[in-house]
C-alpha cells in the first residue's frame, strides 16, 4: 500500500477573492469590459486620441522595448547584489506562469472583440498586448524586490504606465485597451505567485513519496517510479 504524507489545506486561495490588492486590477478590468460597448467611454477614447495625435511629429516605438524591462529587470536584480524574495527557480516559475495567463486571457479575448486600433491597422485592438506584458514585469518585480526598496515597485510601474501611454502616443491602442492589458497583466502574476505554494507542496509530496530508479536490463534502459510502501 502506498503511503501518502498529508499535505496540510491551503487556507490561501479561498481567502485570496476579496483581498485588497484586488482592487486596483479588477477596476481596471471591469472598466475595460465596461468600454467595449458603453458609447461615453468610446467617445472619450476618440478624443484622447485627437489630443494626443494632434502635432505628433514621428512615432516613437520605446514602447517595443520597455514591455519587457520589468521582467528583465525581475530576472536579472540578483546579480547586481539586490537580493530577491525567491530563488532563480521559483522566479523562472512565477515569471512563466505569469506571462503564459497573461498571454492566454489577451490572445483570447484579441480573437473574440473586434476593435478596430485607432491607425486602423487592425481588429485586434482589446486589450492591449504590449501593455499587459508591461505590468507582469512590473508586477513581478514589486513582488520580489519591493520588501528592499517601494522604490524598486514604483520604478517599475512607472515604466510599465509609459509603456501604455506609448502605445496610445503611437496610435496603436485606445485608452481603455491600455487599462484592460494593465488589469490582466497585474492579476496574472498575482494567481502566479498564489499558485506557487501549492505546486511546491505537491513537488514535496511526490519527491518525499516516489523516486524514479534507472536500471539496464542488458538490452534496454529502464527508468521506474517506485512508490514508498
Amino acid at each position: 500500500m502506498l503511503h501518502f504524507t498529508q499535505i496540510p489545506e491551503n487556507n490561501g486561495l479561498p481567502n485570496l477573492i476579496l483581498r485588497k490588492e484586488l482592487i486596483a486590477p479588477s477596476s481596471l478590468i471591469v472598466f475595460g469590459l465596461i468600454s467595449v460597448k458603453n458609447p461615453y467611454l468610446i467617445y472619450q477614447n476618440e478624443l484622447l486620441k485627437e489630443e494626443l495625435q494632434e502635432n505628433i511629429p514621428k512615432k516613437f516605438p520605446i514602447d517595443d522595448f520597455t514591455q519587457y524591462a520589468g521582467t528583465a529587470a525581475f530576472l536579472g536584480m540578483e546579480y547586481i547584489g539586490i537580493k530577491p524574495k525567491h530563488n532563480i527557480k521559483q522566479r523562472l516559475y512565477t515569471g512563466a506562469i505569469s506571462h503564459a495567463i497573461m498571454a492566454g486571457v489577451v490572445n483570447l479575448m484579441k480573437s473574440n472583440i473586434d476593435i478596430m486600433r485607432p491607425d486602423g491597422s487592425g481588429f485586434n485592438s482589446f486589450p492591449s498586448g504590449h501593455t499587459a506584458t508591461a505590468f507582469v514585469g512590473a508586477e513581478l518585480f514589486w513582488q520580489e524586490y519591493h520588501h528592499q526598496s517601494i522604490w524598486y515597485g514604483v520604478a517599475g510601474y512607472t515604466l510599465a504606465a509609459g509603456t501604455g501611454f506609448f502605445r496610445m502616443y503611437n496610435n496603436k491602442h485606445w485608452l481603455t485597451d491600455v487599462a484592460m492589458g494593465a488589469g490582466i497583466g497585474i492579476l496574472s502574476t498575482k494567481i502566479a505567485y498564489w499558485v506557487l505554494p501549492l505546486m511546491e507542496k505537491k513537488q514535496a509530496l511526490f519527491s518525499e513519496n516516489f523516486v524514479l530508479v534507472p536500471g539496464y536490463n542488458g538490452k534496454q534502459v529502464t527508468c521506474s517510479l517506485v512508490g514508498r510502501l
